[in-house]
């Protein structure tokens, strides 16, 4: 039981993830200035050759599973199933994947001279992506090796679902 539901968790977890990107980008739509034709805008990068509407409709079953796996991974948690220290691995990951769901978004409007926008995600957005990504990797790797071993049963105190290490 301990095993399927742990599993559970891994695809929600996944599906919450991959789904958040997808789903921003896919229900955004493309950014292009108004009024004028596609042929006199400016990209700095040519967006994907898909239609609005497909793109709507990939967004639209995205957000469904992104929803569904955000549901299953808070029944586990509060089943005991999922370690709600995980959070802190999947909230970075959430925010990465709207950053990047949004960012595409952005880096592909099409504008009429430079497009600024994109120069500031690429300046601002992709240390602060990185980070979060690193975080999460850092936090993940840490909960995987020590395990539930260190929720504040080694001697230190249990402050707010953090171990203490015997501070």
């Amino acid at each position: 039981m301990k095993k399927r539901g742990m599993l559970t968790s891994m695809v929600a977890g996944v599906a919450l993830v991959l789904g958040v990107p997808v789903a921003a980008w896919g229900l955004m739509g493309q950014q292009n200035a108004e009024g004028l034709p596609a042929s006199e805008l400016d990209y700095a990068y040519q967006p994907w050759g898909v239609g609005d509407g497909v793109a709507a409709v990939a967004g639209g079953v995205a957000l469904v599973l992104a929803v569904a796996g955000a549901a299953a991974l808070v029944r586990g948690a509060r089943r005991g199933v999922l370690d709600p220290r995980w959070w802190g691995v999947l909230g970075p990951l959430v925010v990465v994947g709207l950053m990047a769901g949004v960012g595409l978004r952005i880096l592909t409007a099409g504008v009429v001279g430079a497009n600024i926008g994109a120069g500031l995600l690429i300046m601002l957005g992709t240390p602060v992506a990185a980070a979060l990504v690193l975080w999460a990797l850092g936090r993940g790797v840490w909960l995987a090796t020590r395990g539930r071993a260190d929720a504040g049963g080694t001697g230190g105190r249990h402050l707010g679902g953090f171990a203490s290490g015997g501070v």
